[in-house]
């Protein structure tokens, strides 16, 4: 008996635009210059610092405009503090005992402990959230007010921050996506792919011969390489050498290795733009006009993990588990299962906040600015 449903195709066979952006925006040597992915968590920073005081100047509030860069001090710490701690509980424990990265001063090398190497990647999304909570109780602690509205006032933020984020990991070529079956116009061909075939995919490295060639290697001597990969160290790090230059080449515009590359590389989806969309904007969106009406404080940041532990649930459908970790339980990712995790408190915190007696605060909407102006009138008449 016959099947209607269409045969899925060779990825590799399947047309679609091949990466070549550049991690940097300004770049000033091989290893550094201005990196889209820190503009990305200034963008985030910026921007949630001007929401946050959108909402201070509109509604009833315990934090004061004039508090908000002290507390965001306290933000950025926690995110980059929980963020990159996260990483290493979560995806590479490794980062927590060893001290094998390397920072270069004036020529010299010093070895780093790698939890520290922030600059070679790595950081948790869900590390950074718990950073930030963590960075709210203690503001919240020393300025005696409610560590649940400052929470609610940084989810704003937080959902720019994540977008902008999700953006720069696709201008990096990182966190990249399931390959695809099918025709798919928005389908995208990582170079950055061929990382995983030192791996465990080390028998699509034959792909490269032809594109080697571009670079002075002939077929024999990278038949040697590859089929050496595990067992000679010096092998390895010519093949590495050559992935490398390949990136290098895309990134500078060289169309002759994008056509090579074409049908090397397999087809995926773009799921940091997925995510970026999901788990980001549409966060963002619902909980800023959530927060149209006044709430009670912990609503809004309820309501923003809820939405987020379900988009990212959602998003890592689409996505490549870590290479070195894989498919978890019923095949899920690790990203899903601590969102799973996640979603089960976050749910039962979103529905207590709503249900405990508590003033409704904050918000942008008139009836927000109509209980400030009451405030407003019962302090000038306990002065007067």
């Amino acid at each position: 008996m016959s099947s209607n449903l269409p045969l899925a195709q060779d990825p590799t066979q399947i047309h679609a635009w091949v990466h070549t952006l550049d991690p940097f925006l300004i770049q000033f040597s091989e290893t550094f210059g201005i990196r889209w992915y820190g503009l990305a968590y200034m963008f985030g920073f910026v921007i949630g610092t001007a929401l946050m005081m959108f909402i201070a100047k509109r509604g009833r509030r315990t934090l004061q405009p004039d508090q908000i860069m002290d507390y965001l001090t306290y933000v950025v710490l926690g995110t980059m503090i929980g963020g990159r701690v996260g990483y290493a509980v979560f995806y590479d424990q490794s980062l927590l005992t060893s001290w094998d990265a390397e920072v270069h001063i004036f020529g010299t090398q010093f070895p780093v402990w790698n939890l520290l190497a922030v600059w070679e990647g790595g950081m948790a999304s869900h590390g950074g959230i718990a950073g930030i909570m963590i960075a709210a109780v203690l503001f919240a602690r020393k300025h005696k007010m409610s560590w649940m509205h400052l929470g609610d006032l940084t989810t704003l933020g937080g959902g720019v921050g994540i977008a902008a984020g999700r953006l720069a990991n696709f201008i990096n070529g990182e966190l990249m996506g399931r390959t695809v079956h099918s025709d798919l116009p928005w389908a995208v061909k990582f170079p950055q792919d061929m990382y995983r075939w030192l791996g465990a995919e080390r028998d699509k490295l034959p792909r490269l011969t032809e594109v080697a060639r571009e670079f002075g290697v002939t077929p024999e001597t990278w038949a040697q390489w590859t089929s050496q990969i595990r067992s000679n160290s010096d092998s390895r790090a010519h093949v590495q050498d050559i992935i490398e230059k390949i990136i290098h080449a895309l990134q500078s515009g060289n169309a002759r290795i994008a056509e090579l590359m074409q049908p090397v590389l397999e087809a995926r989806h773009p799921s940091q733009l997925y995510q970026g969309l999901m788990e980001g904007l549409l966060v963002l969106v619902v909980c800023f006009f959530a927060w149209r009406q006044p709430r009670k404080p912990g609503v809004i940041g309820g309501l923003f993990l809820t939405m987020y532990a379900v988009m990212r649930i959602i998003g890592e459908q689409f996505r490549m588990p870590d290479a070195h970790i894989g498919f978890q339980i019923f095949g899920l990712t690790r990203g899903q299962v601590i969102s799973i995790g996640m979603l089960i408190v976050a749910f039962a915190f979103w529905i207590w906040t709503m249900r405990r007696p508590a003033d409704v605060i904050a918000g942008w909407g008139p009836k927000a600015r109509q209980l400030k102006s009451e405030d407003e009138a019962k302090d000038a008449s306990r002065r007067s």
